[in-house]
């Protein structure tokens, strides 16, 4: 599959490492080539208490990777007594994913999280690709955001600062990408956990950047 392929399935979804933490953000609308096939629909999932996943492509397959993803986390808890370090979440979901490179499953990848080394977002593809990074987006409208992080991103801002970009980006996706819109979903893992932002929250900010 290549990343053009990827890309007509719509989305838009990021991930960044901030000051103390990582930022996940995805909009939440479903299309099925130009028809609007649903308005809210779920594109992060919560892994564990300290591992995000945001999601771009068929649904059927994003939600089958979250639930494989989500039990051998917690597998990994039960045995070890401690959480699944984030680079292993990401290793496992790619070599998932590479055993699988001949039928692939029909998807774009942004895994995020924060373990004993500090939070960290990997980018991965249909065909197992794994990459670390200190910011990246998936989906349609990733040229966007890619655009508004590589302007505007900073190393050691905050987490708070980070939510604020996060939703400046994906605001500027859904202006110019038709299969990207809806609400704005958001979350925000530190050493203390996994925490949604809450929608009245960022319904503020989305009105703040409208004026």
């Amino acid at each position: 599959m290549t990343p053009e392929e990827v890309k007509k399935t719509g989305t838009t979804t990021l991930g960044m490492v901030c000051k103390g933490g990582v930022v996940i953000a995805t909009e939440k609308r479903a299309t099925m080539g130009t028809l609007i096939a649903h308005k809210e629909t779920q594109k992060l999932y919560k892994i564990d208490k300290h591992l995000a996943l945001a999601t771009a492509g068929l649904v059927g397959d994003l939600q089958v990777l979250a639930r494989y993803l989500n039990a051998e986390a917690n597998l990994y808890r039960l045995k070890r007594d401690m959480r699944m370090p984030v680079k292993s979440a990401a290793t496992l979901m790619s070599n998932i994913m590479n055993q699988r490179k001949f039928y692939p499953y029909y998807v774009q990848l942004i895994l995020g999280g924060f373990d004993q080394t500090g939070g960290h977002v990997y980018s991965l593809d249909a065909a197992g690709g794994a990459i670390p990074d200190r910011y990246t987006s998936a989906g349609s409208g990733s040229p966007y955001v890619f655009g508004v992080l590589e302007d505007s991103y900073r190393e050691n801002m905050t987490t708070d600062e980070g939510i604020e970009l996060a939703v400046r980006a994906i605001t500027a996706a859904k202006n110019r990408d038709s299969a990207s819109g809806g609400m704005i979903d958001v979350a925000v893992i530190t050493k203390d956990g996994f925490n949604q932002v809450p929608e009245e929250e960022i319904k503020k900010m989305m009105e703040k950047l409208e004026k």
